[in-house]
């Protein structure tokens, strides 16, 4: 694994950090790297049935009928 060294890091910064790793149990190298890992992790792919659950309720069924005849379809949107 690599090492990386950061400069000039205020000291309140380091401070903020060091409590915080203290309330997670952890050394402020654990925390730090903890940090950067949730920072940096990419989110974890969704399935299309998790998507779909997550949208909102919007309008009725009928909002949403396909338009059949040979007419113009209504405008909705001004």
């Amino acid at each position: 694994m690599a090492d990386l060294l950061v400069r000039d890091i205020d000291d309140s910064l380091v401070r903020a950090l060091a409590e915080r790793a203290g309330a997670h149990g952890r050394s402020t190298e654990a925390e730090h790297r903890a940090i950067l890992a949730a920072a940096l992790s990419r989110p974890s792919r969704r399935s299309f049935a998790q998507i779909l659950a997550s949208m909102p309720d919007a309008g009725t069924d009928a909002d949403f009928e396909r338009v059949t005849s040979s007419a113009e379809a209504p405008i909705v949107f001004d």
